[in-house]
């Protein structure tokens, strides 16, 4: 619960841009492993983030998403434009319910299908902003742990 005067974060505020965003799944319980993986694993302390339900399954084809896929499109080619993106990280994850329940697919038909999804919403999201560098990775549940795979894009 906020007080009356609002919340204050005691994070200082950095204005320099790094040039890199992230496109995830908004799945709330892989979040903070999402934000420990780019910040720490990749380096990217302040990433702009595009996360929706299936995270970069809006960009490989499917006509379940073509709604999304306008959005996302938009919202990169916005950041590519106006904070000057270099650099774009797209990210799944292990039993992802948008794969299960939108698109109708089990194991292990899934991960397969969403390891290729990187691969071709990689080659999308490069035509559309022209960003050269764009990184592929699968998160995979071990015990109570999540472990970031890298996916050939």
């Amino acid at each position: 619960m906020s007080k009356p005067g609002g919340y204050e974060s005691r994070i200082a505020y950095e204005a320099a841009r790094i040039r890199a965003a992230a496109v995830y799944c908004s799945d709330g319980r892989v979040g903070e492993h999402f934000d420990d993986f780019l910040q720490n694993g990749l380096g990217l302390p302040r990433y702009d983030r595009v996360a929706l339900p299936g995270g970069p399954a809006c960009l490989a084809g499917h006509p379940q998403a073509h709604l999304e896929e306008q959005g996302v499109v938009d919202e990169l080619r916005f950041l590519v434009e106006v904070h000057g993106l270099k650099r774009i990280v797209l990210i799944a994850h292990q039993g992802c319910a948008f794969y299960g329940t939108r698109l109708s697919l089990g194991e292990p038909r899934l991960e397969l299908v969403q390891r290729a999804d990187l691969v071709r919403a990689a080659a999308f999201v490069h035509r559309v902003t022209g960003v050269e560098r764009i990184e592929g990775y699968f998160a995979r549940l071990v015990e109570d742990r999540v472990r970031f795979e890298t996916v050939e894009v």
